[in-house]
């Protein structure tokens, strides 16, 4: 399965285990917990529900008098938000490193100045970085939002010196600049 679905799919779950809520509400919650970091619509909200309903995996509620519908987590989602939690995401599932890929063909496509790319990139990423420094100064200080912008922090972290190792490699060994 996509990671994307997998992540948006059992988020909903983590959510509803909590208590049952509107899609709206999920939506609301989910930006809350990443720190608003990955962007969903309800759209992406309701398709997933829907998705969840036909597995058996939560339960509609009736419409209100607003012609809301609360949904709620069942036995068989507990099981598989049970398996989620406990199963490690593996290098596998998560989706491709555009960044590796457009460096690896920059490197064989002639007349591409790479160490370019490679500087462009780092600025780039510096700034991203300052971006959640000043994010994470200023806003809300909950352990879930927190833990998401240091994930994303530390990646970016990993990616500049992914990105100094790939200036290393292509000095010493020549490649075309």
């Amino acid at each position: 399965m996509h990671t994307q679905y997998m992540s948006i799919r059992h988020g909903l779950l983590a959510l509803l285990e909590r208590e049952p809520m509107y899609g709206y509400q999920l939506r609301t919650e989910f930006d809350t917990a990443t720190g608003s970091t990955w962007p969903l619509n309800v759209g992406q909200v309701y398709t997933t529900l829907a998705r969840l309903e036909r597995d058996g995996l939560v339960a509609a509620g009736e419409q209100d008098d607003d012609g809301k519908v609360r949904y709620a987590i069942t036995d068989a989602g507990r099981a598989e938000l049970r398996e989620w939690f406990g199963t490690p995401v593996e290098a596998t599932d998560r989706p491709r490193d555009e960044l590796a890929i457009k460096l690896a063909l920059a490197v064989t496509v002639p007349g591409v100045d790479v160490a370019s790319v490679v500087q462009r990139q780092r600025a780039s990423t510096m700034t991203s970085m300052q971006d959640l420094t000043r994010l994470k100064r200023s806003g809300d200080p909950s352990l879930s939002w927190s833990l998401v912008l240091d994930a994303m922090r530390f990646q970016l972290e990993a990616e500049l010196r992914w990105l100094d190792h790939c200036e290393t490699v292509l000095t010493r060994t020549g490649a075309p600049r």
